[in-house]
């Protein structure tokens, strides 16, 4: 196997090594809405109906998504945990990587996420990917007791 490219964003498994910098970027991304911490993501990460993965540059973590299987016989039910873009690298559309890659996994049933009202780039990048505004939870944000809709996407017909 070959180096990536330097400056090109690599997606590969989220590691338990991980987990520092997944709560750094937490922290960094969401500071008023009780952020996870890195102990959060490194036990996401042993959990076998779970689906995360990291978002690298120059082997470097800069985002990072997670998403589970809900149910244990089919039909299945697919809820997205977390997607986060480190700052620097965002409008680069590594987020709409990851997002992919969590539908991929979650391609036979419907899933459901869970966001900020207010958050206006996150709503227009579930939206353009198929996600509809299902209900609103209201103060869902424990620090912050921001308001979330909750969202829901089906999956794709294929004939």
């Amino acid at each position: 196997m070959t180096d990536p490219l330097p400056g090109v964003v690599v997606l590969d498994a989220l590691t338990r090594a991980d987990g520092a910098r997944c709560g750094e970027l937490e922290a960094l991304l969401f500071p008023g809405d009780d952020p996870w911490p890195a102990r959060a993501f490194v036990e996401q990460l042993g959990a076998p109906q779970n689906h995360y993965v990291a978002a690298r540059l120059d082997g470097r973590l800069v985002g990072y998504a997670g998403a589970a299987r809900l149910g244990v016989r089919p039909p299945f039910e697919y809820e997205v945990h977390t997607i986060g873009v480190d700052p620097a690298q965002q409008g680069r559309g590594i987020g709409r990587r990851l997002l992919a890659d969590l539908l991929a996994f979650a391609a036979d049933g419907p899933t459901f996420l869970e966001v900020r009202t207010d958050n206006a780039a996150a709503l227009a990048l579930y939206q353009s990917v198929g996600f509809v505004t299902v209900g609103v939870r209201k103060r869902y944000y424990p620090g912050s007791r921001a308001d979330a809709f909750t969202m829901r996407r089906d999956p794709e017909e294929t004939t």
